[in-house]
């Protein structure tokens, strides 16, 4: 470990991997999932969140690009959500072959189910930190992502490479 890296660094990126480890560990989406009362897969959700965020349709190109995975996945991924109804094909307004992909009504409604299940989770989790401190983590933890997607748009505009790539994980 390089000396010259500052100790709170190192903890910052160990608090960041360990959130990192248990938002994405299976056994947490199956609870929500449970909690929610909803049929989604963990890969239904980061899709139906940029869907529901959107506001509107999308390509699904656009779509991989706003959830850094490959068009197939996308692809896989949407035919799953539309045979459970949460999302449908539209019409793309500014290309007649193409197709854009739309939350549905029950898509929404499961989108906030599982919403409502993981922000009860937190409120619960957080159930002793003061409102100002819960406040205070909000901002912080915004101000971080803010800093480290405005980084990483540097880094690529500059064709550096990313850190996880070159580290070989």
């Amino acid at each position: 470990m390089p000396s010259s890296v500052p100790a709170d660094i190192i903890e910052i990126e160990r608090a960041v991997m360990r959130i990192a480890h248990m938002l994405t560990r299976a056994r947490r989406h199956d609870r929500f999932i449970a909690a929610a009362g909803v049929a989604v897969d963990r890969a239904g959700v980061p899709l139906l969140r940029v869907l529901a965020d959107e506001g509107g349709p999308l390509r699904p190109g656009e779509i991989a690009v706003r959830l850094a995975v490959e068009a197939p996945q996308v692809t896989r991924q949407v035919q799953r959500l539309e045979r459970a109804g949460y999302v449908e094909r539209v019409p793309d307004p500014d290309d007649g072959r193409a197709r854009r992909i739309q939350l549905t009504d029950a898509g929404l409604e499961a989108l906030e189910s599982v919403r409502a299940a993981g922000r009860e989770w937190m409120r619960e989790a957080l159930g002793a930190w003061t409102p100002a401190e819960r406040e205070r983590l909000a901002g912080l933890v915004h101000r971080m992502m803010d800093d480290f997607e405005a980084h990483m748009d540097r880094s690529d505009a500059e064709g550096l490479p990313d850190p996880a790539t070159a580290a070989g994980r």
